[in-house]
């Protein structure tokens, strides 16, 4: 049976939370209710549009049959005029057409996997990240709480003994720029304080070069992104006027095939360090 023309949804049938659950268990069942509750499709039209009978239609619908082979779950994405986000739920890459413009659930896009109120509630799992990382990357304005002192979040995992070579480039904001008073304006601290703080933490993470491959430097623009990288994950929080970054919410990033957070931040990262004054 030839497949004629695809089945055209409302694009809201496909925000719809049922519909994406369906999508996400891969319950085709359930979609194609979904389908003609949605739609007012019939099953003769599914049938159609699918390739398949609609015989067969009828008993993926009540149940009788299920659908496990990927050529039918992209026969069903083809002829039910998918779109990529709704593909990614189903397990299948975009259609080679494009989305058409639509926006896309961010589900489908699961590069931000967890959501802190601040960095407190998020430590115990950032130093478990810490504990066995090869590649740090910390982009702070001057990391105390962070690496620089005895009891900061991280530094310990950083002293660790008998493990395999540790590579560190931390981005701290440069103590005579305009953008550290223009940040100490901004959080009610003197530019004096501010600037000690930075320095204070250079020293102190120079300490660190005898544990690992150090690298520090120095950039000049008003922070907006505070971002530690511990191998493939990434903590990112928000500097903002009023709050320190360890303050505001932070989020949890992986790599994903699809997602550009991951790659535009250490793209960002890389950029800042090829343009700031190294220090050590």
């Amino acid at each position: 049976m030839a497949p004629v023309a695809f089945v055209e949804l409302p694009e809201w049938a496909w925000q719809r939370a049922e519909m994406r659950q369906a999508l996400r268990s891969r319950d085709i069942g359930a979609v194609f209710r979904y389908v003609q509750q949605f739609g007012g499709v019939s099953q003769a039209r599914i049938a159609s549009a699918v390739d398949m009978t609609q015989g067969r239609v009828n008993e993926v619908i009540n149940g009788r049959r299920e659908v496990s082979r990927l050529d039918v779950f992209e026969r069903v994405a083809d002829g039910l005029g998918m779109p990529d986000d709704a593909r990614r739920l189903l397990g299948l890459a975009a259609s080679r057409e494009g989305s058409g413009g639509r926006a896309v659930d961010l589900a489908a896009f699961p590069e931000v996997v967890r959501v802190y109120m601040s960095q407190a509630s998020a430590a115990d799992e950032m130093q478990h990240e810490a504990r066995t990382a090869r590649e740090v990357d910390v982009l702070a304005v001057r990391g105390l709480g962070l690496l620089a002192l005895n009891d900061s979040l991280l530094r310990e995992s950083f002293t660790r003994s008998g493990s395999a070579p540790l590579r560190l480039r931390v981005l701290l904001l440069h103590p005579e720029s305009t953008a550290l008073s223009l940040r100490a304006a901004e959080i009610g601290e003197s530019v004096e304080s501010l600037a000690h703080g930075v320095r204070l933490a250079e020293a102190r993470l120079r300490e660190l070069a005898q544990h690992c491959e150090l690298g520090i430097w120095r950039y000049r623009s008003l922070p907006t992104w505070r971002i530690i990288r511990l191998d493939s994950t990434l903590f990112v929080s928000a500097f903002d006027a009023g709050w320190e970054g360890h303050e505001s919410a932070t989020y949890k990033v992986v790599q994903t095939p699809y997602g550009p957070l991951h790659r535009g931040f250490r793209r960002m990262f890389d950029a800042m360090v090829a343009d700031s004054e190294r220090v050590v």
